[in-house]
């Protein structure tokens, strides 16, 4: 596990009003809880944190936060929250969760499939179902990704979450043997041709029935014409 550093202060006042004069001079209010202290209003500077979730992105993201206005003391935080405007162009607040470190924590990791499968080489589609998986270990044992070989799955197979192997201090809690990734068969898609030599003859019988019409009329007038003689 790796503690990025980010310094934090203290903040007093609370309310739109005051998140929005923080926001104008370029801070994010932000609030660290625990499960063994009192929420404790804090700010963050924009540009630093903004560099935190650039490198870092905000899944799993530990923190060694030092707060001024605290003699400079350092809490060992994990990034809980980020909300942001609707635009996604400025953040709203940020919430963090003071850990123990010998306590265990709900981090969610991502899943990545390495190898190239024998399926997709015969012609099947590698499905990732769950592109995240949730882990529950200690912060010293949080995993940065959940690596999966895939090279040996054929058309058909799948990998469900009792088929990972884990490190014995991870565990991925779960109640049924859901599906992490699936190899299916290429998709055949179906499509719908006009029958080319129906609609001509359908063409036809069209184009031939008026001129059947006019050519019953033209004989029934003949006829009439030779009876008069």
């Amino acid at each position: 596990m790796e503690l990025i550093d980010l310094k934090a202060e203290l903040r007093q006042e609370t309310g739109k009003g005051q998140a929005h004069a923080l926001r104008q001079n370029k801070r994010v209010p932000a609030i660290v809880y625990g499960s063994k202290i009192d929420p404790v209003m804090l700010s963050l500077e924009t540009a630093e944190f903004n560099k935190v979730i650039r490198d870092h992105g905000v899944q799993g993201v530990f923190l060694k936060l030092i707060v001024d206005g605290e003699g400079k003391k350092i809490r060992t935080v994990m990034l809980k929250e980020v909300q942001m405007d609707v635009f996604q162009k400025e953040y709203l607040h940020v919430d963090l969760h003071e850990i123990d470190m010998d306590t265990k924590v709900s981090v969610t990791v991502p899943v990545r499939a390495i190898g190239e499968a024998r399926g997709v080489i015969e012609g099947g589609v590698l499905q990732i179902i769950r592109r995240e998986l949730v882990v529950l270990c200690k912060p010293v044992n949080v995993p940065e990704e959940i690596a999966i070989d895939v090279a040996q799955l054929e058309i058909g197979d799948a990998v469900h979450v009792e088929d990972i192997p884990l490190d014995e201090n991870v565990e991925i809690p779960h109640e049924v043997n859901f599906t992490v990734i699936t190899l299916v068969p290429p998709t055949a898609e179906e499509e719908v041709e006009e029958d080319e030599d129906l609609l001509e003859e359908e063409a036809a019988e069209a184009e031939a029935a008026p001129e059947g019409a006019d050519d019953a009329k033209g004989s029934e007038d003949k006829s009439e014409e030779d009876s008069k003689e």
